[in-house]
């Protein structure tokens, strides 16, 4: 049951990363792809939104290399279930960084670990009867926060075809 839930989560605007993990966080993330990882070590040279440049350790480098990896970023794609991925760069100019760490974070991932829900405080409690069954409330401050909120990027096509008998329309 909890692989199901986990497979339908949605990425949120701000991921957080769980105060109570598994261990396996930092696995998955890594291993689902979503994040840049750095193939060799090295110095952040140049980092903005949508690029991160590393100047090679000497030692890791081949004769004759220029010894800079670039990793380019993806920014606001589509994914297939119509959801954003969006990679943010987590290390800052003149960091060293070695080979298998972190370079950028993805959808649902907070500094290089899974984050799919969010760490919230929750009462149980009856409130004048408008949390009856299964309704809850949610707190202003989470909605000002943006803590639930997603993007989603959706594709329409519209295509116009002259006819003999005039303008056609067709909407999908």
């Amino acid at each position: 049951m909890g692989a199901n839930m986990q497979r339908q989560a949605v990425p949120t605007l701000r991921a957080d990363k769980p105060l109570v993990g598994t261990g396996m966080e930092r696995a998955v993330a890594v291993d689902s792809g979503v994040t840049a990882v750095a193939k060799r070590g090295g110095t952040v040279q140049y980092v903005d939104a949508s690029r991160i440049v590393i100047k090679v350790n000497e030692d890791e480098m081949y004769p004759g290399e220029a010894g800079i990896d670039i990793y380019n970023l993806t920014k606001y794609t589509r994914s297939n279930q119509n959801t954003c991925i969006n990679q943010m760069p987590c290390v800052s100019l003149g960091e060293p960084i070695e080979r298998g760490d972190v370079l950028a974070d993805g959808p649902s991932t907070d500094l290089g670990e899974l984050a799919l829900g969010q760490n919230m405080r929750v009462a149980f409690m009856p409130w004048n009867g408008y949390n009856f069954e299964d309704s809850i409330l949610v707190s202003e401050r989470v909605v000002q926060e943006d803590r639930f909120t997603t993007i989603h990027i959706q594709e329409l096509a519209c295509v116009s075809r002259d006819t003999k008998l005039g303008a056609r329309r067709d909407h999908r």
